[in-house]
């Protein structure tokens, strides 16, 4: 007996719909579950007052591969909007990325060369050699003291829930240190954000599959598998094998929103608070992601990060050697189950960017050969 669907989907965010829309254009059949009321997953918007409301965090899209790009302009017009954040110490304001305007706002320095001169003596002055063995070694071996105290020590312990001293030093990648005047935080040829929002474009792609919001997979596991042929599931991957090896560990958040009788709170979209005293990470001021929409209101969101336990919404994978080799024992079981495919932040345990998503998407579609 033929089953109803082709593929059944376990989460209706970016990748579940990303990989919906290529097999339903292909002519399969696709039913998406999400078990929140609506689709979108973390980059999922809402409407308040005339004004597009990141529910879960500011996204912006940003990327140089133009085959991702042409992908999501298929069901979203993308505005112009580049990400400039602001960084708030003790009060005291900085632009970020870390460039000329950062180093003139901390030193004074008006040219490349005096900026240089500041930050070699102050990594220097470190005496750090060789391979850092913390974060907090590699951020001064790569910026200096006032950089790493002023911008990223007290926003990066808030984040992690842990003194930089007993961070891997590889969290934060390479530290990017920018000689020129230029706010704009990402480097990628494409940026934007799409007008109306991101659910509306995640509805789009879901066109033409059967869609059920606010049921959880869970509840009847072996009754949803029976309606497909294969599964796509991109939740949490120990939560799919009950744990069986232990719980992958993570950061969580707690948003807290409200709309204040004003037009314009902070001037700006995104204002990181980098000191430790400060409980929330960053407050974001939702209109100034598309300055086309008016209202006499605004809409702001403070960032808490918050220790993970079952049952919080799982963010920020804690990809450390403990965690890491707990993942491989899981990835290992969802290569020897049948029929089942597992894509995305949370069945991969690793962090995304959201064209990275589509890019693995991609990858993993081009590889179906039915």
């Amino acid at each position: 007996m033929s089953k109803k669907y082709d593929y059944l989907i376990v989460g209706g965010g970016l990748f579940g719909a990303a990989f919906c829309q290529i097999m339903t254009e292909r002519g399969k059949r696709c039913a998406v579950i999400e078990k929140r009321e609506s689709v979108g997953g973390n980059i999922a918007t809402e409407q308040c007052d005339g004004i597009t409301v990141h529910k879960f965090g500011a996204h912006i899209f940003h990327t140089s591969d133009k085959r991702v790009w042409d992908y999501v302009n298929r069901f979203a017009e993308f505005n112009n909007f580049v990400n400039s954040p602001i960084a708030n110490y003790k009060g005291k304001l900085y632009n970020l990325p870390f460039n000329m305007f950062t180093f003139y706002q901390l030193w004074g320095c008006k040219t490349p060369s005096e900026a240089r001169a500041v930050i070699d003596a102050q990594i220097a002055a470190t005496g750090i050699e060789g391979e850092p063995k913390n974060l907090e070694e590699k951020a001064l071996a790569s910026v200096g003291e006032d950089v790493y105290k002023t911008l990223i020590k007290g926003y990066t312990e808030k984040q992690w829930g842990r003194d930089c001293k007993y961070l891997p030093s590889f969290i934060i990648g390479r530290v990017p240190l920018r000689f020129v005047y230029d706010n704009n935080y990402f480097n990628d040829r494409y940026q934007g954000i799409p007008l109306g929002g991101y659910t509306r474009m995640i509805e789009k792609m879901l066109d033409g599959a059967d869609v059920t919001t606010g049921v959880d997979y869970f509840s009847d596991k072996a009754a949803f598998d029976a309606q497909a042929e294969r599964v796509l599931y991109t939740g949490p991957i120990d939560r799919y094998f009950e744990y069986k090896f232990g719980e992958l560990e993570y950061r969580s958040l707690r948003f807290e929103t409200e709309t204040l009788d004003t037009d314009d709170y902070q001037g700006n979209a995104v204002v990181n608070y980098t000191d430790f005293e400060t409980p929330y990470t960053r407050i974001i001021e939702h209109k100034h992601f598309d300055r086309t929409q008016k209202s006499d209101k605004t809409v702001i969101t403070r960032e808490y990060p918050e220790q993970f336990s079952r049952g919080c919404e799982p963010y920020y994978p804690i990809n450390d050697e403990k965690n890491g080799e707990l993942y491989k024992k899981y990835a290992r079981a969802a290569a020897d189950t049948p029929n089942v495919l597992f894509g995305g932040r949370l069945a991969g345990y690793k962090y995304y960017d959201m064209d990275d998503t589509v890019a693995a998407v991609f990858d993993m579609t081009d590889k179906i050969a039915d």
